[in-house]
């Protein structure tokens, strides 16, 4: 008969197993971002590249945020404009406007790839638990199941998303 763990060590592995996310769990490499006057990040585990903004081919009936698809190197893949998604002020494009492209969490099948066009990147900061706060409680009024935490950055606060929540959720 194999031997049991004692019952305090089952104890802490099962507990551990089952502990919801915690700040800690969210520290590691972000990009970050910037829409207009706004900051964000990102896992960067999550990106697999930055590229320039490029010619983009419509899709018809697609939402506003959708812009259309890109040939990356032989495959197409959908970009959205996280600005619209977001529901920010239209801007200008400028030379530091990109698309980055991140790699998600399909609602069924394998992981697929998409672009997001952001205003400008700038960074990819190394964040550990002490840099990161809790989402705010907007009292229930907004979903913010998307936002992974508040991250303080040289002084800055930059909203850290959960990349396929954003782009999964209607909007």
């Amino acid at each position: 008969m194999a031997a049991h763990p004692p019952r305090s060590t089952f104890h802490r592995m099962s507990t551990a197993v089952l502990a919801p996310k915690t700040l800690a769990d969210h520290a590691g490499k972000y990009l970050t971002f910037v829409l207009g006057r706004e900051y964000y990040g990102l896992p960067v585990l999550k990106v697999r590249e930055i590229i320039r903004l490029c010619e983009i081919t419509p899709v018809p009936q697609m939402p506003d945020y959708v812009k259309g698809v890109v040939n990356l190197r032989g495959k197409i893949i959908p970009v959205t404009d996280l600005r619209l998604k977001f529901r920010l002020a239209k801007a200008d494009d400028t030379e530091r406007t990109c698309i980055v492209v991140v790699q998600i969490k399909a609602l069924e099948g394998p992981p697929t790839v998409i672009g997001l066009i952001v205003d400008a990147v700038e960074e990819v900061a190394n964040l550990n638990a002490a840099d990161i706060e809790p989402t705010p409680d907007f009292a229930g009024t907004v979903e913010t199941g998307y936002i992974l935490g508040m991250a303080k950055v040289k002084g800055t606060v930059k909203t850290l998303l959960d990349i396929d929540k954003v782009v999964g959720s209607a909007g």
